[in-house]
């Protein structure tokens, strides 16, 4: 593959003065568009990898929940807003119930974002060669060049993060108080989509407050508007919680103040995923890119460097502190690694007017090049692992494998309707429950008898196939001998089991039973055993009180 060489433009005479302070002119350097045309043909590339990645994977059993989300028509969920059911519903209307029509948005979602981060770096360094890293270095982390495709509430969020940070960038360079309302209109839809979005709100204080134009903004009405058009954005999601007992901030509320000790091993994960999701190379290529700029908001209290630095760099340290105490999540960070790749191509066309010695400036492009030629060979080997090649080198472990195979329990589950005349399934598990529904698309009712918390507003699933017929329960092991069926008055007969496999290792076992003499309840009262919903943090399961 070929990548631009980052060759640093000369620092004597006349050259291009770059700089990302708003108040001064920046002349673009006279480069060719060859770097652009390269990037555009790995970028095509990368998304046709994506789509066949897309096409090619069976669903995992989160993407299968949210895509349950997407048939509803709450307000908000438990779990999280409802960004993520309308990204999904936007890609199922033009391809349908197929897991490309799932993931299509998240693979929208990837060039939107890229064209932002494309358009940002422009404005701020009139740099080819700048904007060309800055697009291929989200090509080059895994998380974005692969699993972008893989929906999840952070895949919505992060193109309209991103363009909440654009909106400054345009607001810094212009003095237009107006961009103060796009920035509160995209700050309302990322929180729209995940909560975490809240993390940025320390990088837009510190953007307000710490340059020298602080009393300029806190004069004028365009930040308060800002916030008030983010609220009105945010309203379904406020307006759910009212209704609802405010359940989802209870819920993530769990994981934000769960505590289970010190662990220098889930500080280990963390700093393991951030390598292998972001890169090996690339990590460390972007953190320096973010000290440097955080140093050089620091020293001349810029505003943009403040913020692009603090966005990343305040996130990454609260993760790193709370893993001490509890696992990260995989993509709990995701969302703050764009800017940063905007961060560090911008920082390479500043080095040169910094009087950096010729060998860190060398080091530096070197390093960058790296980071995107091993960074884009490790995305396309890691597809193929999961596209084309038969083993599983990581057993129970691999992350993808560890949810495949639910076609296997399926199949046994259709048998067993057909031998018991069963007419709906029961399951004690979410991810049980939406891989069923997933796969039965809608031919039989599927019940999770249990967490109904989960589900508060959802549609009738189809009561008259259920109420005083028999049902089929699918459920994993050992989840089959829970207490919770000590409250349960249904008639359990065992119908088998079925294993779930990944490439011939064994991922889970289920059981099968026939159920009678029951009706579930779809609506328990909040003190129930079957209402409460359970938490997963970390290794840990907490169960909240009603």
């Amino acid at each position: 593959m070929t990548v631009a060489t980052l060759t640093p433009p000369p620092k004597s005479g006349k050259s291009a003065a770059v700089t990302i302070a708003p108040d001064i002119s920046v002349k673009p350097h006279d480069a060719s568009r060859r770097p652009l045309v390269v990037a555009a043909l790995v970028i095509a590339a990368m998304t046709v990898l994506r789509i066949v990645y897309a096409s090619a994977i069976e669903l995992r059993t989160d993407e299968a929940y949210y895509w349950t989300w997407s048939k509803e028509a709450a307000l908000s969920f438990l779990d999280h807003p409802p960004g993520i059911a309308w990204l999904i519903r936007f890609g199922t209307a033009i391809f349908g119930d197929t897991v490309l029509g799932v993931r299509f948005g998240g693979i929208v979602a990837m060039l939107v974002m890229q064209l932002l981060l494309a358009d940002m770096v422009r404005r701020l360094t009139h740099d080819v060669r700048a904007i060309v890293v800055a697009v291929l270095m989200p090509e080059a982390a895994l998380y974005y060049g692969l699993l972008m495709a893989k929906v999840a509430p952070d895949v919505a969020m992060i193109p309209f993060a991103v363009a909440m940070m654009w909106s400054l960038v345009r607001l810094a360079q212009s003095g237009d108080g107006r961009w103060w309302l796009a920035a509160g209109l995209f700050a309302g839809l990322s929180l729209l989509s995940k909560f975490t979005a809240i993390m940025f709100a320390p990088a837009v204080a510190a953007f307000l407050l710490v340059p020298d134009w602080r009393w300029r903004w806190l004069r004028s009405p365009y930040p308060y508007l800002a916030v008030l058009i983010a609220i009105a954005v945010f309203s379904p999601v406020l307006i759910w919680n009212a209704q609802h007992d405010w359940a989802s901030f209870r819920f993530q509320g769990v994981r934000a103040t769960a505590n289970y000790g010190i662990s220098l091993r889930t500080v280990g994960d963390y700093i393991g995923l951030q390598l292998g999701l972001v890169g090996f190379v690339m990590l460390p290529v972007v953190l320096s890119g973010l000290v440097l700029t955080a140093w050089r908001g620091t020293r001349s209290r810029e505003p943009v460097a403040i913020l692009l630095s603090t966005a990343v760099l305040v996130p990454f340290v609260y993760f790193f502190l709370k893993s001490f105490t509890l696992r990260v999540g995989d993509t709990w960070p995701m969302f703050m690694w764009p800017v940063g790749f905007a961060a560090a191509a911008v920082n390479l066309t500043m080095l040169p007017g910094e009087g950096w010695s010729a060998r860190m400036i060398r080091s530096s492009i070197f390093w960058a090049e790296t980071a995107l030629v091993s960074g884009i060979a490790f995305v396309v080997i890691v597809f193929l692992y999961y596209a084309a090649a038969p083993w599983n080198l990581l057993g129970k472990m691999d992350p993808i494998g560890a949810e495949a195979g639910y076609e296997q329990v399926a199949a046994r589950a259709q048998a067993a309707l057909d031998e018991t005349g069963a007419t709906w399934i029961a399951t004690t598990d979410y991810r049980t429950y939406a891989m069923m529904r997933w796969l039965f698309r809608g031919r039989v009712p599927v019940v999770e008898i249990n967490e109904r918390g989960r589900f508060q507003d959802f549609h009738d699933p189809g009561m008259d196939r259920i109420r005083g017929h028999v049902g089929l329960y699918v459920g994993r092991q050992p989840d089959d001998h829970s207490p919770l069926w000590e409250t349960i008055p249904a008639t359990r007969t065992p119908v088998g089991q079925v294993e779930r496999r990944w490439r011939g290792v064994l991922i889970d076992t289920y059981t099968l039973d026939k159920l009678t003499g029951w009706t579930p309840q779809l609506s328990p009262p909040k003190d129930s055993p079957l209402f409460q919903w359970r938490v997963l943090a970390g290794q840990f399961e907490v169960r909240p009180l009603a």
